[in-house]
């Protein structure tokens, strides 16, 4: 167990312990082996067991960690301005990918409406059937005229049209770990033995891992990952789309600096309780298990199928291009009770300490002639 996180509940720790044993089952089915993927989608995802389908808390105060949208209005009442910039004149649509708890749609129908920009759509792609429940509730509460606006999707539309939006979705996608080791690429997997899991390395078979795999030259002994499924996500969007933008926001780096010398560990990690710790193992079904985007990686598939890059910034600089200090000019400073909260959430958003840099913004595209406001300064694109 990882030195001081917090104690689970008996009742936690029992539901950790069936998905432990779906676990267990699914290496045994697959000879005693399976890709670190493979055990990665079922801790998360695995139907009302893993991590984002089960019912606990996971955003907010009460949850394993606390997302953009869940610390200020701020945020999505910025990227909603970026949105109305990109919107068509007829048919706006709006799909967002795993929306949480709502708040995110929340803050940008909000801001749409006040700006009398609103889409005509705004459907929500959420596979988990207790934070659905959880976004209904939420938005028939606080947006109960614009409710019929709103539709839930259990797959991608077969075409799209508007904008796209995935925030803090790319992380939480399972990856392949590699292992760089005496000349050659191995793939490090999970066994099962004693009704533990270990770990235990085999040469690769994937050819769509091997692929990218070979053209990174790496260090010996040098651990990392590599998403197909960011990059399959990333090609279905693309095949789906008609005209539009997507925008992801999540943490990562290009792939020059994903794959630095120094980075010889990766970037796989794990919360649990507002602690970080990087042992996928520990209560699958209770943490989050995330890995940093390559942001070049999305790109470059963006591009071979078909769309067009259109921006690449920190997500300091793509709020401060949104208008971020206009919201916050709304409110006067000689009202401290509402202005120095909003001057905090500023600071966590945009600061290099806080969310400001850590926090990369990518937007891809079909059919967009005019720049995007919120890559018109801070332009990050040579470092992809």
């Amino acid at each position: 167990m990882p030195a001081n996180l917090p104690l689970p509940s008996a009742d936690a720790l029992a539901h950790s312990a069936q998905l432990c044993e779906l676990i267990h089952q699914d290496i045994r089915s697959q000879g005693g082996w399976i890709p670190f993927s493979r055990f990665m989608e079922l801790a998360l995802y695995a139907p009302g067991l893993g991590y984002y389908t089960a019912g606990a808390h996971k955003f907010g105060e009460a949850g394993d960690f606390i997302t953009a949208p869940e610390l200020s209005s701020l945020f999505g009442r910025t990227l909603a301005r970026q949105l109305a910039d990109t919107m068509p004149p007829s048919a706006a649509q709006i799909l967002e990918l795993g929306a949480g708890s709502g708040k995110l749609a929340l803050d940008i129908l909000g801001e749409m409406e006040r700006r009398g920009t609103l889409p005509e759509s705004y459907s929500i792609l959420e596979i988990s059937a207790d934070l659905r429940e959880r976004q209904q509730a939420l938005l028939q509460e606080k947006l109960p005229h614009l409710f019929a606006r709103i539709h839930w999707l259990d797959t991608l539309p077969e075409k799209i049209s508007g904008a796209v939006i995935g925030n803090e979705v790319l992380d939480a996608l399972p990856v392949h770990l590699l292992h760089w080791v005496d000349g050659r690429i191995m793939e490090r997997g999970v066994a099962s033995k004693d009704g533990h899991f270990n770990w235990q390395e085999r040469l690769p078979e994937n050819p769509a891992l091997l692929g990218p795999a070979k053209t990174l030259i790496l260090p010996d002994d040098y651990v990392s990952e590599i998403s197909l499924a960011a990059r399959g996500l990333i090609a279905s969007l693309c095949g789906r789309m008609d005209q539009g933008i997507m925008i992801f926001i999540d943490y990562g780096f290009g792939a020059l600096e994903y794959y630095h010398p120094q980075r010889h560990r990766g970037t796989l990690m794990c919360h649990y309780r507002h602690h970080s710790h990087d042992d996928p193992f520990y209560l699958p079904g209770l943490q989050d298990i995330t890995a940093h985007v390559d942001f070049t990686a999305i790109a470059e598939t963006a591009i071979d199928h078909g769309a067009h890059f259109l921006g690449y910034t920190s997500q300091a600089h793509f709020l401060l291009n949104n208008g971020i200090l206009d919201l916050i000019k709304e409110v006067p400073p000689e009202d401290v009770r509402a202005f120095s909260p909003l001057s905090a959430q500023l600071q966590k958003l945009t600061s290099p300490a806080e969310m400001g840099e850590l926090f990369k913004v990518i937007a891809l595209g079909k059919g967009l002639e005019d720049p995007l406001s919120g890559f018109l300064r801070g332009d990050l694109s040579r470092q992809l």
